[in-house]
């Protein structure tokens, strides 16, 4: 297992996930996405950040030769994956309702996690 690189992505992605909340804290509906030019801009921020998580995700599995996530299944790791793959091949298709959904649920779970897991390097 590459450790340095391991730490490196996951404080990337401790990072990216601060990103989006920062992003997300004034939006409370898919409304306050699309109904504004801002919104849009902010759906698009966050969107980038998701995919860069799911990519690091992608990346922290290969550094820790796919040993890592299995100690920590209260995180979905293959839908954050899938999601990165639905956001960067299917975008026009993405539906903010979701967005929102791993805004509000998701996104502090998993750097809660990130930030145990960092602790472990």
């Amino acid at each position: 297992m590459d450790r340095e690189l391991a730490k490196s992505i996951v404080e990337q992605m401790i990072l990216s996930c601060e990103r989006v909340e920062r992003r997300f804290a004034n939006i409370s509906s898919s409304d306050d996405f699309l109904d504004s030019e801002e919104g849009l801009e902010k759906l698009d921020a966050i969107c980038m950040q998701i995919v860069a998580i799911g990519e690091s995700v992608k990346n922290l599995d290969k550094a820790t030769e796919k040993s890592l996530f299995s100690k920590y299944p209260q995180i979905p790791w293959n839908e954050i994956a899938g999601m990165r793959d639905i956001i960067s091949h299917h975008y026009f298709d993405l539906n903010a309702e979701i967005v929102v959904d791993v805004c509000k649920h998701h996104i502090a779970p998993l750097k809660n996690t990130l930030k145990i897991i960092l602790n472990t390097f």
